[in-house]
């Protein structure tokens, strides 16, 4: 499925593959790797609620800022874990983190397949990167809050994604 438009980079259209999902949507499978090049499903990320920071790639600064702001916050949320998925390989990935400190947050990398970006509907076809988006995942792998970011180089809403894990971390409580 292929969404025209449904992305901008300096206001010029992209079109992003896979579908659009929703609040309330189950939560679908895909299959990335870690730092340490290891398989990673959706199963495991955990049975826990998870906010999941998709960026387009960490060399530039708003992925920079935005991953920067997600490993801050993860301190603060003990019950929720902070995954970010880029197209950067995961060497890129973990020099990054290791330059900047970055240490709470996942590094998930989509390069082999863009499985990700595919089944989150986040994998923009002009380019073969990540468009912006945050997902939080609730204990049960349903999406409890979803931002598709509409121009790549905009910062996501931090306040109701966090507002979200919060609160479906306080429903799980």
């Amino acid at each position: 499925m292929e969404r025209p438009g449904a992305t901008t980079m300096r206001g010029n259209p992209l079109t992003l593959i896979g579908p659009e999902l929703k609040t309330g949507d189950a939560a679908p499978d895909f299959a990335v790797v870690d730092n340490g090049l290891k398989p990673v499903t959706l199963k495991d990320t955990g049975n826990h609620v998870r906010i999941i920071s998709v960026v387009p790639s960490l060399d530039t600064p708003v992925c920079d800022a935005q991953t920067k702001r997600f490993n801050e916050e993860a301190a603060k949320l003990p019950d929720v874990d902070i995954l970010t998925v880029s197209m950067d390989l995961p060497f890129a990935q973990k020099r990054w983190c290791g330059a900047f400190g970055v240490d709470k947050v996942k590094m998930l990398s989509d390069h082999r397949e863009g499985s990700f970006g595919t089944a989150y509907g986040t994998l923009i076809k002009d380019m073969r990167i990540e468009s912006r988006a945050i997902f939080v995942i609730d204990q049960n792998n349903r999406i409890k809050h979803v931002e598709y970011v509409k121009e790549v180089a905009d910062f996501p809403n931090y306040e109701a994604a966090l507002s979200a894990a919060k609160s479906a971390a306080a429903a799980r409580a």
